[in-house]
């Protein structure tokens, strides 16, 4: 009967499992050969339907935002048209410092670089080292009231950003507003967002307050963020911007949903809102005889007799003595015994000849050469110049300051928060980069319709930009999380084939220690073998073979052989004839092979009576040699049968 054959039963689960998972990553590999051109792209736009694309491996669908209730102002750029007419570039010029500049960046509705969505626009200005500025008007203009402000937009540095802004101004609402004119100077109510030159780094909130005793504006700006921002300026990769002004007189500022920056309107801007209850008096002057030294020198102290203003304060060490070797009279440099004067060498016009200086070879050997000088150290009769102490000054009168005055200025706005109203939303930029990207803009009051807003824009933009970052096992349980099913795939799959392999551990482990058992019995009999008297090991297998295949008995025949190299001489003479009783044993049986099976119930019995009496005997005629030592049979073959027959035989 032949070995079985059979699979592992973790086998086939794990091929299963392969299977599943190559078919989940083929799926939603990357196809180069599904790209889609920018014209069928505007042909497809539909800013009310929106465009859908099912992007990552838990099928993100991007469709055109739409706000679930109405805000002050949104704008996603995916509608060309609409945007077109919404949104007016600037024709104005900028006056600085008796130069004037014309607006005149070139502002396009057009696709990113690094295509997320097939049809997501965006605002781009691609012109750089221009001055830029375009706006649009509200829906409904923003009145600050009960409600908060929630500003929110997104920006992107498509070619990182050296020095430039890309801020946003919401501009203070009037009736004569012209936004075909939008300049530096057009009043806003809040400016917001991003700028950076050089290692300068900023996120501005600025508001424009408004004094309530004269009507003029002075901007207030908060206070720069502990945080770092600068990773949005170089890693090409879109960034939301949000600011929250609320009626409690708070602003929180929020970049990629972090909140960064947070105070009061009142307390945390610089200059303050309201101004000090009392300021210094402008007209006030020092009287000429106020004293504001503390310490005077003392008058009647005078320099001591022995005082010595003249000494050095190093002087040489009188210890100090010549080294034993220096050579004072060698110099250090000499004239090179071995220099010529150049044949073309004029005396009359260069001068009188002299050979070229080079180091003094006595000295090379010597401690030194030269005048010897001894080495400074502290005088200790320096004391410097003399002067009088110090002492208090009976005419000081302390720090002088302007006495203080009612700032005839002084209001106190208790709430700040009332700003001037927002009409329109402006971008009034100047950039040394170009491709700066702006989308999803919204103004709203209602935070619960901002934050839907942004998980259908930037969050929805964040996974997707996840997808070639993110590693194998996440995205499996991404996709399992969009395909419940899956998991019972995978129970199925990964968890028959565990049980299959703990039981199949188990049983295995089981019929190991049988084995092993039966392997340790077999051993103990060995040795039982090995250490009776009676019959010698080899001797008794070789009985044992009688009635074994013929290529067993050539092997024992063998072994017995092998087994005659440890023997003594009288063994082997007391050996012999037992040796050819057994021959003719073998020969008979060999012989008569037929009816072997016949005779084994009643001969086998006889012969192994006959073969224990003679084993007796030669236990009594053989010596005890305990340090014989038997060696393993050569023939593997030969061994490997003997083994089969010791388990045979148990």
């Amino acid at each position: 009967m032949g070995p079985r054959k059979f699979i592992h039963p973790a086998l086939s689960g794990f091929l299963l499992f392969l299977l599943t998972f190559a078919s989940i990553v083929q799926s939603h590999s990357p196809k180069e050969s599904e790209k889609v051109e920018d014209n069928d792209l505007i042909d497809d736009v539909s800013g009310e339907e929106g465009i859908s694309m099912k992007l990552d491996d838990y099928e993100i669908e991007y469709k055109t935002p739409v706000p679930s209730e109405p805000v002050h102002f949104y704008e996603t750029f995916d509608d060309i048209d609409a945007a077109k007419k919404r949104w007016k570039i600037s024709q104005a010029q900028k006056e600085d410092n008796e130069n004037v500049f014309k607006y005149d960046g070139r502002w396009e509705f057009d696709l990113p670089e690094r295509r997320i969505f097939p049809n997501d626009r965006a605002l781009v200005l691609h012109s750089k080292a221009k001055h830029s500025a375009i706006s649009a008007k509200l829906d409904r203009k923003f009145e600050f009231n009960i409600k908060p402000l929630i500003v929110q937009y997104e920006v992107t540095f498509q070619n990182g950003m050296d020095c430039g802004g890309a801020y946003i101004k919401l501009l203070s609402d009037s009736k004569d507003m012209k936004l075909d004119s939008f300049h530096d100077k057009t009043p806003y109510t809040i400016m917001f967002g991003p700028d950076k030159c050089g290692s300068d780094v900023k996120l501005h909130f600025i508001f424009r307050h408004k004094n309530p005793l004269n009507g003029t504006f002075e901007e207030k700006h908060a206070k720069r963020p502990s945080n770092r921002v600068e990773e949005a300026f170089n890693d090409k990769k879109p960034h939301l911007y949000r600011l929250v002004l609320k009626p409690a007189n708070r602003f929180e500022v929020f970049v990629d949903g972090l909140l960064i920056n947070q105070g009061s309107l009142l307390e945390d801007m610089e200059p303050p809102v309201n101004p000090p209850i009392e300021v210094e008096d402008p007209n006030d002057k020092k009287p000429a005889d106020w004293d504001e030294r503390e310490k005077i020198p003392d008058d009647n102290a005078a320099k001591p007799v022995d005082w010595d203003e003249d000494a050095p304060p190093k002087i040489p060490d009188p210890s100090a003595q010549t080294p034993d070797g220096w050579l004072e009279d060698e110099p250090e440099m000499i004239p090179d015994p071995s220099a010529i004067m150049p044949e073309d060498w004029d005396e009359s016009m260069d001068g009188s000849w002299e050979a070229p200086l080079i180091p003094n070879p006595k000295c090379e050997e010597a401690v030194g050469c030269g005048p010897w000088t001894a080495s400074l150290i502290e005088n200790p009769n320096f004391r410097g110049k003399w002067q009088p102490p110090m002492v208090d000054n009976p005419n000081f009168k302390g720090k002088w300051s302007r006495r203080k005055i009612p700032n005839p200025d002084y209001f106190e706005d208790k709430e700040p928060f009332k700003m001037a109203p927002i009409g329109a939303v402006g971008l009034e930029i100047w950039t040394m980069t170009d491709l700066v990207l702006f989308d999803n803009f919204i103004v709203s009051d209602k935070e619960a319709v901002v934050n839907e807003f942004t998980e259908n824009t930037f969050n929805l933009k964040t996974r997707a930009l996840e997808r070639d970052s993110r590693g194998v096992i996440d995205r499996i349980i991404n996709y399992s999380n969009s395909h419940p099913w899956l998991y019972a795939v995978y129970t199925i799959v990964i968890g028959l084939p565990v049980v299959l392999i703990i039981a199949f551990c188990c049983g295995g482990s089981q019929d190991k220690k049988s084995d092993s058992a039966s392997t340790e019995r077999l051993d103990e009999d060995v040795d039982e073998n090995e250490q009776s008297p009676s019959t010698p090991p080899v001797r008794e297998h070789l009985q044992r073979s009688k009635h074994t295949a013929p290529q067993s008995q050539a092997a024992a025949e063998k072994l017995l052989q092998n087994s005659r190299v440890g023997m003594s001489k009288d063994d082997l003479e007391q050996e012999q004839p037992e040796d050819e009783e057994e021959e003719e044993e073998e020969v008979e049986v060999l012989g008569d092979g037929d009816d072997v099976d016949d005779q084994e119930n009643g001969d086998v019995g006889n012969e192994q009576s006959e073969e224990s009496e003679e084993n007796s005997e030669e236990a009594d005629a053989l010596p005890v040699e305990e340090d014989v030592v038997i060696p393993e049979p050569e023939d593997q073959q030969a061994a490997a049968g003997l083994k089969k027959r010791r388990i045979r035989r148990d």
